[in-house]
């Protein structure tokens, strides 16, 4: 499912939702200097919105395609997995993440983002959530369950923070098992976006569901889903819940080697 991102980084970049601005000028503004970490950073969505902010951003991320796009958009990338990235000495004001910490190890990628944190850095994760209204949700449920009875997951079936809770509860306990952080708090902001059908539907040609699917049942999903906005008038509002997991690097070492932080968690 990752590597399905890439195949179509400009429809990426174009359809995915940014992040409140409220949120990063918080983070930003929590750390003591400049100086950002994006991990998993994609085609730079919020890598742009922190460079906004006044930051000077590097961007990390396994796919070439991914990280090519960002590039060719202005951005500092290099291409590898958090946890065997090399830092070469580098150190930081804050690592962020925006809607991939759930790729990467919760343990490992935890004290690595000590390790190359100053003392009072910030390790910020964060996720859009869909909290769809109960019509909304109900709508796409049925299309995926007329559609994809099959599949193992319906994923309007059980939406909003109640999904994420596993992703929360993970980042936190892996941050916690470092040592090397304070207590992690949540940080909330909701906030909406209304869609066409056509602007819904291309969105849609981004999720991991979507690019595990073949072209067939694909077509199938977005031609149900599209009968289903237009029986909504042909636009829709979507509420979101933008929320982040973050912590401050305290001065105590703690472990920093992930091989010192216990044993790998289960990838979600």
């Amino acid at each position: 499912m990752a590597e399905s991102f890439g195949s179509d980084p400009d429809r990426y970049d174009r359809t995915r939702p940014r992040y409140p601005d409220a949120l990063v000028q918080r983070i930003a503004a929590a750390c003591p200097g400049p100086a950002v970490l994006d991990v998993g950073c994609g085609t730079g969505i919020a890598a742009r919105q922190f460079q906004a902010a006044g930051c000077d951003v590097l961007g990390i991320d396994p796919d070439p395609r991914m990280a090519g796009f960002a590039q060719r958009r202005g951005l500092d990338v290099e291409v590898a997995r958090f946890e065997t990235w090399e830092p070469a000495g580098r150190v930081f004001d804050a690592v962020v993440a925006g809607q991939t910490w759930h790729w990467v190890d919760p343990v490992a990628g935890a004290a690595k983002a000590a390790g190359v944190l100053r003392p009072d850095g910030r390790l910020a994760v964060f996720w859009n959530v869909f909290l769809p209204s109960p019509d909304v949700a109900e709508a796409f449920s049925a299309v995926h369950r007329r559609v994809l009875p099959d599949l193992p997951r319906n994923p309007w079936a059980a939406t909003g923070l109640d999904a994420y809770a596993p992703f929360f509860t993970r980042t936190t306990d892996g941050i916690r098992r470092t040592g090397a952080f304070t207590a992690p708090e949540q940080w909330r902001y909701d906030w909406e976006q209304s869609y066409t059908r056509d602007a819904w539907l291309s969105q849609m040609r981004t999720s991991g569901e979507a690019g595990l699917l073949p072209p067939e049942r694909l077509a199938e999903l977005l031609d149900a889903t599209a009968r289903a906005v237009d029986a909504m008038g042909g636009s829709f509002t979507m509420q979101y819940a933008a929320v982040a997991v973050t912590a401050t690097r305290t001065d105590g070492r703690g472990p920093t080697d992930p091989s010192a932080a216990g044993p790998r968690a289960a990838r979600p």
